[in-house]
């Protein structure tokens, strides 16, 4: 049986849930405008707004891979009013770094996964003749060290696709690491850079007038977003029969967030996940919806964790 002081601490909680949000809220982005994960905060940013009607604005805060913002959060109250933009490069953080300060696996409240933003290899159409995956290995192939590809940070998804790829297929190539996909497709548009592996969405508007060419997914499955750019699975290349490495967004509380509270959050995040015109707006944008409630959330981090540490293994990835 519960007693009266618990009884008043669980009526305090769900009042607060119940008047929350009271004043704006800030949405941490751990990286640079312009890639999947900014993409995905500002659309829900608007929609929460609307829906709360108080400001959630985005703060973008890049640094060490998307450590920096994510540790700011860390050490946020614990009242709502911190969240952060979460994306699996934190669970790749985990693996290849040292004294991050958390265990992004178990210290943050999950609230929902909402998007995955595919990553794709892409070249500089100008610089680059190779038509897709065979073309583009057997270019490496003839010369090792002479091409470069530019990531969106250092120990990135899109820096452990690239380096799993090269291990299986006994590749070598220059990484170039930029902070931030917007950034890293940039200089490879310009033509610094002869390929980039980045986010879809960071890319798409470059496939249109035909500066990137697009070689191959690193995803599971093809993207709605771009449905004519075939995943690295669908090369026909035996060994790269299971390769994929989906790239994922979601939103994360500070440690000790209430539950009533990260539900109530949960909630409002999945009603406008499920909204057709927040859908039909992201993936105009180059994402796709992956929509997870807070326990599978967690599911998938552990379970990505575990897969992620057994590649980093084996192909001998760490942070640079």
């Amino acid at each position: 049986m519960k007693t009266p002081a618990v009884l008043l601490a669980l009526c305090a909680l769900a009042a607060q849930a119940q008047d929350y949000p009271a004043h704006p809220v800030k949405l941490v982005v751990t990286f640079t405008p312009g890639g999947g994960a900014d993409t995905t905060a500002r659309v829900f940013a608007d929609r929460l707004s609307e829906l709360w009607k108080k400001q959630v604005f985005v703060e973008n805060k890049p640094g060490a891979g998307g450590s920096i913002g994510a540790h700011e959060v860390f050490k946020s109250a614990p009242d709502g009013y911190t969240l952060l933009l979460a994306t699996n490069t934190h669970i790749v953080n985990q693996v290849v770094y040292t004294n991050l300060g958390f265990d992004f696996t178990k210290d943050f409240v999950p609230i929902a996964v909402v998007t995955s933003g595919p990553m794709v290899i892409a070249v500089n159409s100008a610089k680059v003749q190779a038509k897709d995956l065979h073309e583009f290995i057997a270019m490496l192939r003839s010369a090792p060290g002479k091409y470069s590809y530019a990531s969106c940070n250092v120990g990135s998804p899109h820096h452990f696709s690239m380096e799993m790829l090269k291990s299986i297929e006994h590749l070598d190539a220059l990484h170039i690491p930029h902070k931030g996909c917007g950034p890293a497709v940039a200089d490879t548009v310009a033509g610094h850079i002869d390929t980039v592996v980045t986010t879809l969405p960071a890319a798409v508007p470059f496939f249109k007038d035909g500066r990137l060419r697009p070689i191959a997914l690193m995803s599971s499955a093809r993207s709605v977003a771009a449905p004519q750019v075939p995943t690295v699975r669908e090369s026909g290349i035996p060994e790269l029969k299971d390769f994929s490495l989906d790239n994922y967004y979601g939103f994360m509380a500070p440690p000790g967030t209430p539950q009533a509270l990260a539900a109530k959050v949960e909630a409002d995040v999945v009603k406008i996940a499920a909204d057709p015109e927040v859908r039909r707006k992201l993936e105009n944008a180059g994402m796709d919806m992956l929509v997870l409630n807070a326990s599978d959330m967690m599911k998938l981090i552990r379970s990505d964790y575990e897969k992620y540490a057994k590649a980093a293994k084996a192909a001998n990835i760490r942070a640079e």
